[in-house]
């Protein structure tokens, strides 16, 4: 007999969101997206297609002005406790060394704040521990100014994964980073993702880091966005730089970018129909 299906982790069904009034900005319309499980998935598109407005309402940081959002099987009502979150610039405070950084969710997230005290060595191991797997042993008591973008950006990642949170969400984390830094950044994560096994939704406009990174590409079309395509990555992992030369790597990344180009053309054309 047949194994019953499984419901999705994050499950996303006819959402539309408008900034504003009505006749405001409609950022997103008929958005579906449904992500398995310690999945890693990325959201690529067109620059305003509403990749970061889709992070807002899955973290239950922005609520949809239409249709339902749904993690492990439970509305999402609001800020969501089991996610970390990263950004393209780290955000990291200035007046807090690299330890006290790392640590800085487990004093705000249930139920590590309530035991935070209490429980202080165990958690500055764990900190320790995740900043020795990114190559920032030794830097504990460094100040972010005295750090280079790459370092901060690594040390930005641990924060998000301090807590154990059972979903990632990245929302151009390694976009400021230069190209061999941004690499090196792809194989720490995915070491990070398959030693851990959380869920990721990884949003980026770089087409090879998608396919380098993620199990699924889903790609947005221009605003409003919704999905329009998905594309699964059958590649063997670990993946490695070499594997961006293989050319089944090369048809995924070539394949999106020519359906991102049209959705861009396509968006002008409405632009300019509208316009008349």
């Amino acid at each position: 007999m047949d194994k019953p299906a499984t419901p999705d982790f994050v499950d996303i069904r006819d959402v539309m969101l408008r900034y504003g009034e009505s006749g405001g900005t409609v950022a997103l319309d008929g958005l579906d997206l449904r992500v398995g499980k310690g999945q890693f998935v990325a959201v690529v598109g067109p620059s305003g297609c509403g990749k970061s407005s889709l992070m807002k309402l899955v973290t239950g940081l922005q609520k949809p002005t239409r249709g339902s959002i749904s993690v492990e099987g439970s509305p999402v009502n609001g800020p969501l406790k089991i996610v970390g979150m990263a950004f393209q610039n780290p955000t990291l405070l200035p007046w807090r060394n690299l330890l006290r950084n790392v640590m800085l969710p487990l004093e705000i997230v249930r139920p590590h704040r309530a035991q935070f005290r209490a429980q202080r060595k165990k958690y500055e191991a764990r900190a320790r521990e995740l900043l020795e797997v990114v190559g920032l042993d030794g830097f504990e008591a460094r100040y972010p100014w005295m750090l280079s973008g790459g370092m901060q950006q690594r040390a930005n990642l641990c924060r998000a994964l301090i807590h154990e949170p059972e979903l990632l969400m990245l929302d151009e984390p390694f976009g400021a980073l230069d190209a061999f830094t941004r690499e090196e950044m792809w194989g720490i994560l995915q070491d990070l993702w398959m030693e851990r096994g959380f869920t990721c939704i990884f949003v980026t406009h770089d087409l090879r880091e998608a396919a380098y990174l993620a199990d699924v590409i889903f790609v947005m079309s221009a605003r409003p966005g919704k999905i329009i395509n998905v594309h699964r990555v059958d590649l063997p992992r670990p993946r490695t730089l070499q594997s961006t030369f293989d050319p089944a790597f090369i048809e995924i990344v070539q394949k999106i970018r020519n359906e991102i180009a049209q959705v861009r053309e396509e968006g002008k054309t409405r632009r300019k129909a509208e316009d008349a």
